[in-house]
């Protein structure tokens, strides 16, 4: 690993490291906030961040205003980019398909199977890497915005165990069913829908069976993108499987990063609930 990035923060340090990923075929950043105590060696939670369509680390590190919630509860935060990169990578010219929009799938199709592998990087490579080479402990959490918020809940709900916490800003909710999810899914995975259904968090809260960790999902009811998120498909299938859920629909609140400083502290909240 390589750090390229440091800045003071909060008492503690905002950094962006690169390295090779084993997963994903080439070189990933990452952003990762180090609280005091981390500082120091102390073994501290870690809390994932999966942020949205054409972001990079760098967008919620300087946009949602983390560091001062995470140095007050203690957590490292960690925020990796949303696909890979570089030339040898599969790409496309729209915004949402390829780098910038890998959403947090396993591709089985090509040329996407070569690399994306984002579920693998995220739940396995990542935490790993984190935990070999920073003052972090086995208590993680992991949260998210839009197609972050798709990949946060999904990954929850795919690895039972391995977090302790999940939330969502703004979340595609119900990918299988809206154009921005179909799209990513048919070339990722195929045209079968059946094979959506493991990448939809609707879908999988019906068999989440072995552990219901309380979902907390936001959504601005101003959002531009409403009709492509779908939380009231998220809510109906947690109310017909009895998956504990806190939907909140914030009245005047769009899908950008103001939405999402504006609550990021309850969000920072309920994790420590479980985490700390």
């Amino acid at each position: 690993m390589k750090r390229i990035e440091q800045h003071a923060s909060f008492g503690g340090r905002q950094e962006v490291w690169a390295h090779a990923s084993s997963t994903l075929g080439c070189e990933m950043r990452l952003a990762v906030y180090l609280p005091e105590a981390a500082l120091r060696g102390v073994k501290c939670p870690v809390l994932y961040w999966l942020s949205g369509l054409t972001c990079t680390e760098q967008n919620f590190i300087t946009k949602a205003g983390a560091q001062a919630h995470a140095a007050r509860h203690g957590v490292i935060v960690v925020a990796p980019d949303t696909s890979p990169r570089g030339e040898a990578v599969a790409n496309d010219a729209a915004y949402d398909l390829g780098q910038g929009a890998g959403f947090y799938v396993n591709a089985t199709q090509a040329p996407w199977a070569a690399h994306y592998r984002m579920q693998d990087y995220v739940a396995v490579e990542l935490p790993t890497l984190i935990e070999q080479h920073f003052a972090a402990s086995e208590s993680r959490g992991i949260f998210g915005h839009s197609m972050g918020g798709h990949g946060a809940l999904v990954t929850a709900l795919r690895h039972p165990g391995r977090y302790r916490s999940v939330s969502a800003f703004a979340p595609i909710a119900a990918p299988s069913q809206v154009p921005w999810g179909q799209k990513a899914l048919t070339a990722y995975l195929g045209a079968d829908p059946q094979a959506w259904r493991a990448w939809d968090a609707a879908e999988l809260v019906a068999t989440a069976r072995q552990e219901k960790l309380h979902l907390l999902v936001d959504q601005g009811d101003a959002d531009e993108f409403l009709a492509q998120l779908c939380p009231e498909l998220l809510q109906a299938a947690c109310e017909a499987a009895g998956h504990p859920l806190t939907l909140r629909m914030q009245p005047g609140h769009d899908h950008s990063y103001y939405f999402i400083a504006t609550f990021l502290g309850e969000h920072f909240d309920h994790h420590a609930q479980y985490l700390l």
